[in-house]
C-alpha cells in the first residue's frame, strides 16, 4: 500500500471508463477518497458507486471547485486523465484541432491554475497527467492527438521542474496501446501500431502506483518506450525513417 495515497483526497477526470476508471479503483483500493469525474454522468456515478467514491460529472475543466468541496476543502491528488484521441492531418478541421488543444492541454493548465496556489501554501500536492507514448514519440494518422499530447507532456515536465522543491509531485503517464474505447477508435492505425502490445487499464494504474512509490516523474507502462525515446533523441533521422516505414505500411493496408 502506498502511504501517500491513504486518506488522500483524489480527483480523477475522464474516470467513467478505461484508464480513468482503473485509476479511480486503484486509488480507492489504496484508501483514498475519490472524486470520479466524467462527461457521462451515468458512467461517473456507476464507477463512484462501485468504489464508494463521489461522482462529480461534467466538464473536467470545471471540476476542481466542486471536487474540492466534495472532499471537504482539499484536493491532494489530481489526475488529469480526460482526453480526446483526435485523428487527422494538418488538414483536419480547425474545430478538431481546437478541441484536442482544449481537452488534452488547456484542461491541465486550468486545473493546475486552480490547484497550485493551495498546494504551494500547504507545501504538498500531486498532479498526475495521463499523456501517452505519443507525447514522447508520435502516432501515425493522428496529428492533433500527437501534437497536443506533446504539449501535455511539456506542461507536466514544466510543472515538475518548477515546483518540485516546493513539495509538489508530478507524474506523466505515457503508455502505448491500452485496451480502451479510445484504442478501439484508432482504427487501422491502432491495429498496426498499438494493438500488438496493448495492455489493460489496470496495468497502467499499477505502473503509476509503482512510480509513486519510487518518486518517479515519467511513468512507462510499456518499458520499451524508453528505448524508442532514447533512439528518437540520439538518432532522429533513423527513428523517423522507421516511423515512416510504419506510415507506408499503413497507407498500403488502407489502400487495399
Amino acid at each position: 500500500m502506498v502511504e501517500a495515497v491513504q486518506d488522500a483526497g483524489v480527483v480523477v477526470t475522464g474516470a467513467g471508463g478505461g484508464i480513468g476508471a482503473a485509476l479511480a479503483r486503484r486509488f480507492a483500493a489504496g484508501g483514498a477518497r475519490v472524486v470520479v469525474n466524467d462527461l457521462d454522468a451515468d458512467r461517473a456515478r456507476a464507477v463512484a458507486d462501485e468504489i464508494g467514491g463521489i461522482a462529480v460529472p461534467g466538464d473536467a475543466a470545471a471540476t476542481v471547485t466542486e471536487a474540492r468541496e466534495a472532499l471537504g476543502g482539499t484536493v491532494d491528488v489530481y489526475c488529469a486523465n480526460a482526453g480526446v484521441g483526435s485523428a487527422g492531418s494538418e488538414a483536419a478541421d480547425a474545430a478538431v484541432w481546437a478541441l484536442a488543444w482544449d481537452v488534452n492541454v488547456m484542461a491541465h493548465v486550468r486545473a493546475a491554475h486552480e490547484l497550485i496556489p493551495d498546494w504551494l501554501e500547504r507545501g504538498s500536492g500531486r498532479f498526475v497527467s495521463t499523456v501517452s507514448a505519443a507525447g514522447l514519440l508520435t502516432m501515425i494518422g493522428a496529428a492533433p492527438y500527437s501534437v497536443t499530447k506533446h504539449g501535455a507532456y511539456a506542461f507536466a515536465e514544466w510543472l515538475s521542474l518548477t515546483y518540485r522543491h516546493r513539495g509538489i509531485k508530478v507524474h506523466a503517464i505515457c503508455p502505448q496501446g491500452v485496451r480502451t474505447d479510445m484504442l478501439a477508435a484508432t482504427g487501422s492505425a491502432g491495429d498496426l501500431v498499438l494493438q500488438p502490445t496493448a495492455i489493460e487499464p489496470q496495468d497502467v494504474a499499477d505502473a503509476l502506483f509503482k512510480g509513486i512509490e519510487e518518486d518517479r516523474f515519467l511513468i512507462l507502462p510499456h518499458p520499451e518506450v524508453a528505448e524508442y525515446y532514447r533512439a528518437r533523441a540520439v538518432e532522429p533521422d533513423r527513428w523517423l525513417h522507421g516511423m515512416n516505414r510504419l506510415q507506408r505500411q499503413w497507407e498500403e493496408a488502407t489502400a487495399r
